[in-house]
């Protein structure tokens, strides 16, 4: 459609399996490419057109033109994923069960919330993150939290500034062990002085996973947030602040 080729950066990747309904990507294309005849410089036309192409999984929603100062990714302030996950003895609800996870044992919310809230904060999360060379594990968890919604099933909401890989199905994974009474929470908190994978943790299922929000600066703060995500965290900013405070 854009008659030139085209490659994706993403706000964030997501394991084989998860789900994504609040991604954002940019691309970079010519502007001759906009001034086609079925665009005619109106980038959000794109989006019936791509609704027609696409299979049933993936959707477009919105298409805009922007600076070359956004960076979906590293202009980033911020990620939310939303986990599903159901203890009932049946497991997930079948009209469901694409989007949620299932846990052998009966969970304890209010347990699982005191485990979670131990984890807030600026914190190196190398136990619950796949080792990546050259990637830093110290992240700003600004959110997690669960409740029950009104079918019954956990839902918990698990915000950062941004994460590793694996790391939000690692932490459900622990936190899953709090709730169902095999571990406490001082078991859970004590494995953010782990400075590599712990075997310990589970990693939860990639179905009950969702990033559902990216949340970005105003633009004239795109260039400067994107030059500070690049600026690769170690041990000495856990003492010194969050994001080079």
């Amino acid at each position: 459609m854009l008659r030139a080729p085209v490659r994706l950066t993403v706000a964030g990747r997501t394991d084989a399996g998860v789900h994504a309904s609040g991604q954002i990507a940019h691309c970079d294309v010519p502007v001759a490419s906009l001034r086609t005849r079925s665009i005619d410089g109106e980038p959000s036309r794109l989006v019936r057109r791509l609704a027609k192409m696409l299979p049933d999984d993936v959707r477009v929603k919105a298409v805009d033109e922007v600076s070359t100062d956004f960076d979906a990714r590293f202009a980033a302030l911020a990620r939310t994923y939303r986990y599903r996950l159901a203890d009932a003895r049946w497991g997930a609800e079948p009209t469901a069960a694409r989007v949620t996870a299932d846990w052998p044992r009966d969970l304890d919310v209010d347990a699982m919330n005191d485990a979670a809230h131990g984890l807030v904060g600026l914190n190196d999360f190398a136990a619950f993150c796949r080792y990546r060379e050259g990637s830093t594990t110290i992240r700003e968890l600004q959110e997690f939290s669960w409740r029950r919604d009104d079918d019954g099933v956990l839902v918990a909401v698990v915000r950062a500034d941004a994460f590793c890989w694996s790391m939000v199905r690692s932490l459900v994974g622990a936190v899953a062990l709090v709730g169902d009474g095999r571990r406490d929470r001082d078991w859970c908190t004590g494995l953010l002085a782990e400075r590599s994978r712990s075997a310990q943790v589970p990693v939860a299922q990639a179905r009950g996973l969702c990033l559902v929000h990216v949340a970005y600066p105003p633009p004239a703060e795109w260039a400067a947030r994107a030059e500070l995500t690049r600026d690769v965290r170690d041990a000495g900013d856990l003492a010194g602040g969050c994001c080079g405070d």
